[in-house]
């Protein structure tokens, strides 16, 4: 497994949780936004914080809670469940990250039955996922993952980094209502001067709370975050 870094602490990627995040290489997508262009496009294949980051974990098992795996796209790796597993046996709660277009795999995945939480990126309205994605991809990959997170018996939730240039305000009742009563999140967009795409902005705070107030007509459980 090749990690590519990590960040020590977050109360943020793990929600109710201290977690230590987990960085994998590489992804599917190419989403203009994406702030890791990096990690994304050319991830090295030469670094590798795998035993650095399991000496790590082994040590704070008395402080941190979880464990947050995300990417990049971590299902693009066939030995993740070997990884969860791992993870797993140190005694973490396990959270998985994914961008929804790998069903197998995350079937695979949960399978092992080292995952406690999953979020899935709910990248656009599904008629209008290749402006948001980069890819001329069908939808129906991803909807098959929100069909395996609903019947997989474990907490998940969906969320939508909000671009100006990528979605309109009407995109996201279209999303919320295709979601209906879910755990969603609406992300603020950061740039992070780092991005795979040009001419992405954030909405403004006002605008969000327009977003918010939208979307909640089909999920009262939205809510807004960054």
């Amino acid at each position: 497994m090749n990690i590519q870094g990590y960040q020590k602490v977050t109360l943020l990627d793990f929600p109710g949780r201290v977690a230590c995040t987990v960085f994998l290489g590489g992804c599917n997508l190419r989403c203009p936004f994406c702030h890791n262009a990096g990690l994304v496009r050319t991830p090295n294949v030469e670094a590798n914080a795998y035993d650095e980051v399991m000496d790590y974990l082994a040590k704070r098992r008395s402080i941190l809670q979880g464990v947050c795996i995300t990417g990049g796209e971590p299902l693009l790796h066939p030995d993740l469940p070997d990884l969860l597993r791992e993870v797993k046996a140190l005694g973490y709660a396990v959270k998985l990250d994914t961008n929804g277009s790998l069903p197998r795999q995350l079937a695979r995945a949960l399978s092992t039955k080292c995952v406690d939480y999953v979020a899935m990126d709910i990248k656009h309205a599904p008629n209008a996922y290749p402006k948001a994605t980069g890819c001329d991809l069908d939808f129906a990959p991803f909807e098959e993952s929100i069909r395996l997170l609903r019947e997989s018996g474990l907490p998940y939730e969906f969320r939508t980094t909000a671009v100006k240039g990528i979605h309109e305000i009407g995109d996201f009742e279209t999303i919320a209502a295709y979601l209906g009563d879910e755990a969603y999140f609406i992300q603020k967009f950061v740039d992070s001067g780092n991005l795979l795409g040009t001419d992405c902005c954030a909405f403004s705070h006002e605008e969000m709370q327009t977003i918010l107030s939208v979307v909640r007509n089909h999920t009262p459980r939205a809510a807004l975050r960054g």
